[in-house]
């Protein structure tokens, strides 16, 4: 199962997405497609949608059963920490959080 959340997506995105999912909710897109199908669909959504904010969950091969990703500008990030994947609404770049750290001690 996949799950997107595309928001303030263009009618033609949104359009492509209703040939494979259902749409309970504006811009909250439900549906089950093969890898193949999937794996082309979100590469199609994430080249020509924009700067729309976007999150995926879709299932997986893992102990939790799925995978976040995100795409454009969001406030929350799935990460995957030991195995498991959380959403973090605050963090830090690995560049960024070394520089801050040095001038913190300093």
């Amino acid at each position: 199962m996949t799950i997107i959340v595309a928001h303030d997506a263009p009618d033609a995105i949104r359009g492509m997405l209703k040939r494979w999912f259902i749409e309970p909710r504006p811009n909250v897109f439900v549906g089950t497609l093969n890898r193949r199908t999937q794996e082309k669909t979100i590469e199609y959504i994430k080249r020509n949608a924009g700067e729309i904010g976007l999150l995926i969950i879709s299932s997986y091969s893992n102990c939790q059963g799925y995978k976040i990703e995100s795409s454009g500008p969001t406030d929350r990030r799935g990460v995957e920490v030991s195995g498991l994947w959380l959403v973090a609404e605050k963090w830090e770049d690995s560049e960024t959080a070394g520089t801050e750290d040095t001038t913190a001690t300093q």
